[in-house]
């Protein structure tokens, strides 16, 4: 069992825009620790929690990595998240995952859109967190306007508690304002600033505590006891956000930063109950975490590696888990055995006997569990909320180059959509292409790498095809008689049709009008099936045709010569024939787009959804941001992922969903015929 209980276990992410120094913050803290005996490199590829090649040969962290370890009587598991928003969805899932945070703000940089990103979705979680204002070791850094900008942008709850000695060459320290030995170790201008900061800090918490208020209000000084104490207060209520600041890579100010995270941070019996469903009854229900509860757990992140293994990395809610004992998975509604829990350290594992209420463990080789999966007990089954990912934004066809790639590609993929939530593949039914979609090319050329490099799967990607369709907008009828004469019994079917345009969405209505016996009933089938198999064709382009009612209304048959396959015939042709005299189009998919953005590109987003044919619909308020909605063809979204992030500077996203069909404009539409007919061309004269 866990040598440690859950008052000594501190869950904190690293979470911050792309390029802040999260990882080079996760190797400083390891090192302080005592656990690593060097201190890794980034550039050098030789830190703990990027640890994948993917990761080496780009420089950045793609993977969210899982760090256990302990420092000063405690077990911190310390989770480092990408900070590509590409790769969001890591990082959503990992915050289920934590009861802190630990939010890195370059100095130079300032508040950048991923800033406010990851800021936002720890305010859904409602975690506790610390600000780390990072490479103080820059050149030009303006401290008070990196500062002044925190508190603007996320709130005036952030105040200062690490007080910078110098910046840039000149940067030599951290002063913790909660330290007054700290101050007092201080002379001149800098303990006039230091002690003029702890007094705004003590305001800070004496404002949110009516107790101290009313002692501070009165005049009286607050005691040493009561500042940390309330201090600690605000921070786990989420009433405080202490700013720290640093060089992580110089190994400044981090050693501050790791004690105030053990000391002040909330233990997971600090945080708020769990609500989750009762899987049985669907009634909401409380997940207390104590170790004699029953054993209740969420599976944050998965991982299918070659060199690694297949690990399921869960976050223990209430309960206990021993080793070589199983749970029940609710989500997929299947019993899991297991052999030993593992503690992480980046890729290096550490087999432990039991794991208690509030660790963070991984378990290999599990043959039904994925990412997102709740677990418990045969008797007290409970589901724990979903979180709701992003809708991918881009997406690209893929091709499997060989027989032997076409094999394996269906289990590749289904494992690389088990590790991430924001991957997702699909078959188009109507173009017959497989669909992998992601939260952009980054996202998805790393899948396609994974193919290959895990998995030895070769593709070829290409723009997905637009599933366009058909119709007709005009009444006819037809009459189609199909005859054929061999040796020995013919062919014969004759039928008279009425087809007319339905409405939009419709879809497809056979009407069988036949009185007296004209046609047979048992021809009838075979007439409907001729008619589908035609509309599965298309008319004009090769595109199924839709919204259209067929009325069979009159025929005539061959006592001796009809049959299902002549009447079939008949009905194909008479529905081709009906087709082309009842004014024939291309239909198009629209689609509701929802575009965030700051209010200052709204004028050149407008216009460039205007440009690719959209319609806006309507504006909404969200939070700073505006949200653009509009309708857009589909054919003109494909490359619309990267002109946004270029157009906004990474600030804009957008999602994507399916509206209706409607016609494509005369133009559109006769290039994509005139292609279809260039192909049917060159494939009969082949």
């Amino acid at each position: 069992m866990a040598g440690h209980t859950i008052r000594d276990i501190r869950n904190i992410a690293l979470i911050s825009h792309a390029g802040s120094g999260k990882t080079t913050l996760a190797e400083a803290m390891a090192h302080n620790a005592g656990v690593t005996s060097r201190f890794g490199n980034v550039e050098d590829g030789t830190t703990v929690s990027d640890y994948s090649e993917d990761e080496k040969e780009r420089k950045v962290s793609i993977n969210s990595s899982v760090l256990s370890f302990d420092y000063q009587g405690k077990h911190i598991n310390l989770i480092d998240t990408p900070g590509y928003a590409d790769f969001i969805g890591e990082a959503m899932a990992c915050l289920t995952a934590v009861d802190s945070a630990i939010l890195l703000v370059d100095a130079f940089e300032g508040v950048e859109v991923g800033t406010e990103k990851f800021w936002n979705i720890a305010s859904e979680q409602k975690l506790p967190r610390f600000i780390m204002i990072n490479k103080m070791n820059k050149e030009n850094i303006d401290f008070n306007m990196t500062f002044s900008s925190i508190k603007e942008r996320l709130g005036k709850g952030c105040v200062l508690v690490g007080m910078p000695i110098g910046t840039g060459t000149g940067f030599k320290g951290v002063v913790n304002l909660m330290d007054i030995s700290a101050i007092d170790a201080l002379s001149g201008d800098d303990k006039t600033r230091a002690e003029g900061l702890r007094n705004a800090l003590i305001e800070v918490i004496a404002e949110n505590n009516d107790e101290l208020l009313e002692e501070y209000l009165s005049g009286k000084e607050l005691t040493p006891e009561e500042i940390s104490n309330g201090f600690k207060k605000g921070v786990i209520s989420g009433e405080i956000f202490p700013v720290f600041c640093g060089a992580s890579v110089a190994n400044i100010g981090v050693k501050e930063l790791l004690s105030a995270a053990v000391d002040i941070l909330p233990s997971p019996d600090e945080r708020p109950a769990k609500i989750v469903k009762d899987a049985k009854t669907n009634e909401d229900k409380e997940l207390k975490p104590g170790p004699g509860a029953p054993f209740a757990a969420r599976v944050f992140k998965s991982i299918s590696d070659p060199y690694v293994g297949q690990l399921t990395i869960m976050r223990i809610f209430s309960g206990t888990l021993d080793s070589d004992t199983g749970f029940y998975n609710v989500t997929k509604q299947a019993r899991e055995r297991i052999g030993s829990l593992i503690n992480l350290f980046g890729k290096d594992q550490e087999s432990v006997t039991g794991a208690i209420a509030g660790d963070i463990v991984a378990v290999a080789k599990l043959k039904n569990t994925s990412t997102g999966d709740s677990l418990c007990t045969d008797k007290y089954q409970v589901l724990f909320p979903r979180v709701n990912f992003p809708e991918p934004a881009i997406s690209f066809s893929v091709k499997p180059r060989t027989r032997s790639d076409e094999d394996k590609i269906s289990i590749a993929l289904h494992k690389l959509m088990a590790e991430d939530n924001t991957f997702m593949t699909s078959r188009d039914e109507q173009t017959k292409e497989l669909i992998v979609s992601g939260m952009g090319d980054l996202h998805l050329s790393i899948m396609i790498s994974r193919l290959k490099k895990r998995f030895n799967v070769e593709v070829d990607t290409g723009t997905p095809k637009v599933a366009y369709k058909e119709t007709i907008k005009k009444m006819v009828k037809v009459q189609n008689k199909y005859k054929r004469q061999t040796g020995g019994h013919g062919q014969y079917g004759d039928v008279w049709i009425q087809i007319e345009p339905m409405e939009r969405g419709a879809g497809f209505e056979f009407v069988n009008n036949i009185v007296g016996g004209a046609i047979p009933r048992n021809y009838i089938p075979a007439v409907e099936k001729g008619v589908l198999e035609a509309m599965a064709r298309g008319i004009i382009a090769g595109y199924p045709v839709v919204d259209v009612r067929v009325i069979l209304y009159d025929g005539s048959y061959h006592d001796v010569d009809s049959s299902d396959m002549a009447f079939k015939i008949a009905g194909s042709g008479a529905m081709k024939k009906a087709a082309l005299d009842a004014g024939p189009c291309l239909l198009e998919p629209v689609m509701d787009v929802d575009v965030v953005v700051p209010d200052e590109f709204m004028g050149d987003v407008t216009g460039n959804l205007s440009s690719r044919r959209g319609k806006i619909a309507g504006m909404d308020v969200a939070g700073k941001s505006q949200v653009i909605k509009a309708k857009v063809p589909l054919a003109e979204m494909f490359k619309y992922a990267s002109e946004l992030k270029s157009m906004t500077g990474g600030r804009g996203s957008y999602t994507m969903r399916f509206s209706h069909y409607e016609e494509a404009p005369h133009k559109i539409a006769q290039g994509i015929i005139a292609k279809y007919q260039e192909q049917r061309q060159a494939e009969q004269e082949k």
